[in-house]
């Protein structure tokens, strides 16, 4: 059995390193600090026992469990990133471990008087009566993706420790800056050496995922003309108005807080804005590629139409694809989500197939050449003061882990 004393213990380690990363950085990592867990992890997995234990000037971490059958089998990679994300402070984390939840409200902070409530967070009621590890409300956890990190060790330590258990080659890696869509950017899927791979990034127990969003980034400028107010008139223009008409003629029932499912959304993250210059900051996102590439024209179209208003070309569009639908690359070797929904049926686990909300290393990595579904690693709540994972789902995990290595060394080389 996984230990769960063992788990928890690895799991803290991990969440107490701050790891966020950084979107307006240029270099790899995007943080000096992701390298503190970067090294720590390097080191933990050539003391578990690890063959070909890598880690390049990049931060991408690699390693080796070597196959103990002998007839030739597919060759399988697990992967996980290890930074957080920068949408709120990951440092000084303070996890609390609460056993035996009793469904009710669970006090995260006395002094704020933050609470983390089934009344709002419904999923909590699914694990009455088991350990909850959260935050203490000023920090997020880092159980995105610090959960699939900790069970990808420790489901090599495991197997490592049990040699009755068959397993083919396995391949594991760790990449830094995903939470800012660069997590896939300097993977070397080559050197990787896998046929396919899963990511441990999803979050409730049973979550399997092979289709995700088509993702962009927009940025509008829109430039003003600053003059003094009581000498304005017929001179100055209001970059912040402009900017104002822009974002009104956008769908205002086609963002993040209105839609669900496979519907898509633009969504308004960040502005700043002064008479002479405003800036919107947009995440583009559709699961269907025409619809996707729809979204962006219209973009496109609105900056023409308020430009040619304003008889002006005040407002400029800067619009950039971040990934794109894995569902595309991995149809084709359906059988590699087969053998993970099977490995959850062995398990007791209700599989839980469905479109991710957002993407993953994996969406990526599918494109490189590398097809890569996605399994629950148990968190909640990510990027949040709310977040929390239950470690009878991070447990789960890593048994499915295991059980996928077992049930690929039943089959022959198909890819």
């Amino acid at each position: 059995m996984i230990s769960k004393e063992g788990l928890i213990k690895r799991f803290i380690s991990y969440v107490t390193i701050d790891t966020e990363s950084d979107p307006n950085s240029n270099t790899t990592p995007s943080t000096k600090k992701q390298w503190d867990l970067a090294n720590k992890l390097a080191e933990e997995l050539k003391s578990i026992g690890m063959q070909d234990v890598n880690i390049d000037n990049n931060a991408y971490i690699m390693a080796t469990l070597p196959s103990n059958v002998e007839h030739e089998v597919p060759t399988i990679g697990f992967i996980s990133h290890f930074d957080t994300s920068p949408d709120f402070t990951g440092a000084n984390v303070k996890p609390q471990i609460f056993e035996n939840y009793h469904g009710g409200d669970i006090l995260l902070n006395k002094e704020e008087n933050i609470v983390l409530s089934p009344d709002y967070f419904e999923d909590l009621r699914q694990y009455i009566g088991q350990t909850l590890i959260t935050t203490d409300g000023t920090t997020l956890l880092g159980a995105d993706d610090k959960a699939g990190v900790c069970e990808i060790v420790t489901a090599m330590e495991y197997l490592i420790n049990h040699p009755e258990i068959k397993h083919g080659k396995i391949r594991v890696g760790f990449t830094p800056d995903e939470e800012i869509g660069r997590g896939a950017h300097k993977f070397d899927v080559e050197k990787f050496g896998a046929d396919w791979a899963y990511t441990m990034d999803g979050s409730q127990i049973g979550e399997l995922e092979y289709e995700n969003f088509n993702a962009a980034s927009a940025k509008v400028k829109v430039k003003g003309k600053i003059v003094h107010p009581g000498y304005a008139k017929g001179k100055l223009i209001n970059s912040m108005y402009m900017a104002t008409e822009f974002i009104n003629s956008l769908p205002r029932l086609e963002t993040p807080e209105h839609t669900e499912g496979y519907q898509g959304f633009f969504h308004l993250s960040n502005m700043t804005g002064k008479v002479e210059e405003t800036v919107l900051e947009y995440i583009i996102r559709d699961h269907d590629r025409e619809k996707f590439e729809a979204r962006k024209a219209l973009f496109e179209k609105l900056a023409n139409e308020l430009n040619s208003q304003y008889e002006t070309e005040a407002i400029v569009v800067d619009i950039k694809d971040q990934y794109y639908n894995m569902k595309e690359k991995i149809e084709p070797v359906m059988h590699i989500v087969d053998i993970a929904e099977e490995a959850m049926k062995q398990l007791n686990i209700e599989p839980l197939i469905k479109a991710i909300r957002g993407g993953t290393d994996g969406s990526q990595l599918s494109y490189m050449g590398l097809p890569c579904p996605n399994i629950f690693a148990g968190g909640h709540n990510f990027h949040g003061r709310y977040e929390y994972v239950p470690v009878e789902s991070m447990i789960k995990a890593t048994e499915v882990i295991c059980k996928i290595a077992e049930l690929t060394a039943m089959k022959k080389q198909t890819i």
